[in-house]
């Protein structure tokens, strides 16, 4: 399973858009390449002579997710000259033995800005959950946490007393919390929101699980946590990540045998290439509705009456 939106990449290349006998041409960095060098130095054991000759000028090559244009190659001291930062990707620095990829089919940067297009695109069908604990006050508590302008809507809530039984023993219950959650001015609370509870008493902890959106993508270190997103969201990230590249594509003999045979692993035969795209958009589909039964079953839905939440459970 993945833990970052990087391995999220790898595992779609891996098990969609990159079968091992489809592999692109590729070599590796011989030495480290900053933000503004133009010589870049390959290894050329890992190519054949037909590969090296296709570094020549006027080649896209690929390193992390930046495009190069070849200009120059030279043979000798397997090094090309290239202009950087290429088809509007951004030029970074590269450590030695970085993957250098020739002609990609499908370009990293284009299945980054994928993953963060379904991730986005997964609400309001599905969302992320977020339990806080929070002291209950006399009129509101403002949200001030960092992403609390994320949350949309509560869950649940319940509070934790503490009596003195005859025995003069501290036990403790759990009760039901009716919570509002209201939206309010930024002057009011950075976030936007403040919540108010009924029914229990100020200064008691008040466990509150929020409906949330889920965060946005900026680097490939982001972790699926820091998203919202849960793990078994993975493989209905990958099967529209792939639809999405997909689209619109001839796309390589080897990579549509290798879907067709996946697809068919799931019970979604395809008998060509051109219904591939359709067929992972049913299995995703198909996962989206198992994932909301799943969030349906652990987070029925509360009851509410003149904007407040009555959990319902």
């Amino acid at each position: 399973m993945s833990t970052n939106i990087k391995n999220l990449i790898d595992r779609t290349y891996r098990e969609y858009l990159e079968p091992m006998e489809d592999m692109v041409s590729y070599t590796v960095l011989s030495g480290t390449l900053s933000t503004s060098d133009t010589s870049v130095g390959f290894n050329g054991d890992l190519l054949s002579i037909e590969e090296e000759d296709a570094l020549d000028a006027g080649t896209i090559i690929e390193i992390g997710q930046e495009l190069m244009i070849c200009t120059e190659l030279n043979a000798v001291t397997n090094s090309i000259t290239v202009t950087r930062a290429a088809r509007g990707t951004t030029a970074t620095t590269h450590d030695a033995g970085d993957v250098i990829k020739i002609t990609p089919q499908f370009p990293r940067v284009n299945v980054f800005n994928a993953v963060k297009d379904q991730i986005e695109n997964l609400y309001p069908t599905l969302y992320a959950v977020e339990t806080q604990t929070i002291s209950s006050a006399v009129g509101y508590v403002a949200l001030v946490g960092a992403d609390d302008n994320r949350i949309v809507a509560p869950l649940k809530a319940v509070s934790q007393y503490q009596e003195l039984d005859a025995g003069n023993q501290t036990t403790v219950q759990f009760r039901g919390v009716a919570m509002e959650l209201i939206d309010v001015p930024t002057t009011v609370t950075a976030s936007g929101k403040v919540v108010q509870f009924s029914g229990v008493s100020t200064g008691v902890n008040v466990h509150c699980t929020f409906k949330k959106k889920f965060g946005e993508v900026s680097l490939e270190t982001t972790t699926l946590a820091d998203v919202g997103l849960e793990t078994e969201y993975e493989p209905i990230i990958m099967a529209g990540v792939a639809a999405q590249m997909i689209a619109g594509k001839d796309i390589p003999t080897y990579t549509s045998d290798y879907i067709t045979e996946q697809m068919a692993v799931t019970n979604y035969p395809v008998n060509s290439s051109s219904n591939i795209r359709n067929s992972l958009l049913q299995y995703q589909q198909v996962l989206i509705n198992q994932a909301r039964k799943d969030l349906r079953a652990r987070y029925p839905e509360p009851v509410s009456l003149n904007s407040v939440v009555y959990p319902s459970a």
